[in-house]
């Protein structure tokens, strides 16, 4: 697995990371005996850097990886969340960036990841009751105190990302970006490469939507893809007429969508780290060899020609995801 640096100042991980959250809440029932195989044929094939979140299954998430990483040691680079208050069941949230806050939430997260350090820790959305400054001046302090080594933010406009950095260098940025979710590359993108800060890009793959083997009609109660505008009947229809055009141009490469789609990602910048997630380790491997793929700016045109990122019909979440959520 070839590597990337988190950041102008930051460590090598891998180019290609690992998401988390669909193992423990999201997409349907948890398998952990599956998700426990999938996380240790990540690190076995090189990936150093698993993303997780105190949200994903209310700290169940956390405790899974823990629970693979008791029995591996080789180095792994984790990434952790704190910022999203929500009750169990319920997918309705509040956000929280208060001082006192961060401290709690940074403690639980150490008992649970049962670690010294975390690696890498986000703010998950932005409280716009709490200034910026006062989160991650706090989030400053505890890597000063040895509790965090790498700061980042998630889902932040271009003036928060100058705002935070300010403070204390970010590492990371965290937002969705693929090839139907390319809000970043106008304002943030630019800023966070003046600014050296690298970009990690969740549901790389589009939700499983850019596979072309997604069928929400097959899918588990609890499936929150369900709820979101872009998978809506109407809209689903309307994307689904330009999904028919990356299926073509992957044939005519003869490589698997996802990989095409991945290798797409990946060609946008050495400083983009994918974290596609996945349950299922043949899935995970076909993630993976996507990082040997090449492709040319013929082929890279002829992608975006093909799905333009202004065509896409639906937002990305439901009036309560879009909350902390900044343009």
């Amino acid at each position: 697995m070839k590597k990337r640096r988190l950041g102008r100042n930051g460590p090598e991980v891998s180019a290609i990371g690992l998401g988390c959250m669909g193992m423990s809440e999201f997409y349907g029932s948890r398998d952990d005996a599956r998700s426990r195989e999938t996380i240790r044929t990540a690190l076995e094939n090189d990936i150093t850097m698993l993303d997780t979140s105190d949200q994903y299954g209310f700290g169940h998430n956390e405790e899974l990886i823990a629970s693979v990483l008791k029995d591996w040691h080789e180095e792994v680079f984790i990434a952790t969340k704190f910022g999203i208050v929500r009750e169990p069941g319920n997918y309705e949230r509040t956000i929280c960036g208060r001082p006192e806050f961060v401290v709690k939430s940074c403690e639980a997260s150490l008992k649970r990841l049962q670690r010294d350090v975390i690696d890498l820790y986000y703010i998950h959305r932005i409280d716009h009751s709490v200034p910026i400054e006062d989160t991650i001046g706090t989030m400053s302090r505890l890597v000063a105190q040895g509790k965090v080594r790498y700061i980042g933010i998630s889902e932040a406009s271009a003036a928060t990302i100058r705002r935070a950095h300010a403070v204390h260098p970010l590492s990371a940025v965290q937002t969705e970006y693929s090839l139907w979710t390319r809000h970043v590359e106008n304002d943030i993108l630019p800023v966070m490469r003046e600014l050296g800060i690298a970009l990690v890009a969740y549901s790389p793959l589009g939700r499983g939507f850019l596979t072309g083997k997604l069928n929400l009609s097959q899918s588990e109660p609890g499936d929150f893809r369900q709820m979101l505008p872009r998978f809506q009947v109407g809209n689903y229809d309307h994307n689904q007429m330009y999904l028919s055009r990356l299926e073509g141009l992957a044939r005519e490469k003869g490589v698997p969508l996802s990989q095409m789609i991945l290798g797409w990602v990946l060609d946008k910048g050495e400083d983009i780290i994918p974290i596609p997630g996945t349950t299922k380790v043949h899935h995970l491997l076909d993630n993976i060899d996507a990082a040997g793929i090449t492709l040319t700016d013929d082929e890279i045109n002829e992608l975006e020609d093909a799905f333009p990122a202004n065509q896409v019909r639906g937002e990305r979440y439901s009036e309560a995801g879009m909350l902390g959520v900044e343009k």
